[in-house]
């Protein structure tokens, strides 16, 4: 039997029900005041296209949305600077931004070293 995600001691269902000032002080400092601000105007426009097509995957350049309980479940496309990333919300990303899931950079592989590059391949022609 899975276990149930708590957040703070409160299940999804009761998330889901409390108001913003209520959700509000469950939040660590940053996002609290985040939210005591208000909602930029980007940020207003995503929560209303979420609200309007609750099966679509809505796709959005604003990375420093709170992913709030309604959010959960609602696949998201995040833009990282050169494409939209896809995200699942789960339950456990509660509390974060959308941000920290679209990762903007890449790891680096590099490859074997080229012709001329160590001394065994010094005197061998490019040719």
């Amino acid at each position: 039997m899975a276990r149930e995600y708590l957040y703070k001691g409160y299940t999804m269902d009761e998330l889901k029900a409390l108001s913003q000032d209520e959700l509000k002080a469950l939040f660590p400092s940053r996002l609290r005041r985040s939210m005591k601000r208000g909602w930029t105007e980007d940020q207003e426009k995503f929560i209303k296209q979420i609200q309007d097509n609750p099966d679509k995957v809505v796709r959005t350049h604003c990375r420093d949305m709170i992913i709030l309980p309604e959010l959960i479940g609602r696949k998201i496309a995040v833009h990282n600077g050169k494409e939209f990333v896809y995200i699942t919300v789960e339950p456990e990303m509660i509390g974060h931004l959308l941000g920290e899931y679209a990762l903007t950079r890449k790891n680096v592989k590099h490859s074997a070293a080229g012709i001329g590059a160590t001394r065994s391949t010094k005197f061998i022609s490019v040719k």
